[in-house]
Parts: structure tokens; C-alpha cells; sequence
């Protein structure tokens, strides 16, 4: 499985990015072995989704990124995604 998740930063920003392994790769943020999130902890998990290959979730990864909508699109997904399924993530 694949995930495509959105990281909220101290500054206010997001960090958008893809993985096999979502708990693993939020920690990584977490500790600060990520160079880019390091200067912006600490981070907070706030949305993600699962998919069957690598491909789509780096698809999809890219979207959020440069989408026109991107504000619009990620604020909604946010406020829409379930609080407990961030919970086993978030500690």
C-alpha cells in the first residue's frame, strides 16, 4: 500500500509527500531527519490517503502541489477527513 499524506508545519505551511510506510516517514519528520520539514517542526499529520501503486500516490502527491484549486481543495480535504484516523499517527 502506498499513502499520500499532507503535513501541517510551525510556520503555518504544508508539506506534501508520498510513502510505503506512513508511520515510519512521519516520525522521520517528527525526529527532523527530513532536510526540508527539519527547520519547520514540529509537524502534525492532517490528512492522507491509501493507494494500490506507487505511481498514483505520487500522482497524486504532485496534484496537491500544482493544482490550480490547491488551497481551496486541501483546506476542504482536511476539514473533512476523519480526526481518528489521524490518532494512531499523531502522538
Amino acid at each position: 500500500m502506498y499513502y499520500c499524506y499532507i503535513l501541517r508545519c510551525a510556520d503555518g505551511g504544508y508539506y506534501y509527500g508520498s510513502t510505503t510506510d506512513l508511520s515510519r516517514r512521519v516520525e522521520e519528520h517528527r525526529r527532523g531527519r527530513v532536510r526540508v520539514t527539519r527547520p519547520r517542526r514540529p509537524v502534525q499529520l492532517v490528512y492522507y490517503e491509501t493507494f494500490p501503486t506507487q505511481l498514483e500516490a505520487f500522482r497524486r502527491e504532485h496534484r496537491f502541489k500544482n493544482g490550480r484549486t490547491r488551497k481551496t481543495t486541501r483546506d476542504r480535504l482536511i476539514a473533512e477527513f476523519p480526526p481518528e484516523n489521524l490518532t494512531s499517527f499523531n502522538r
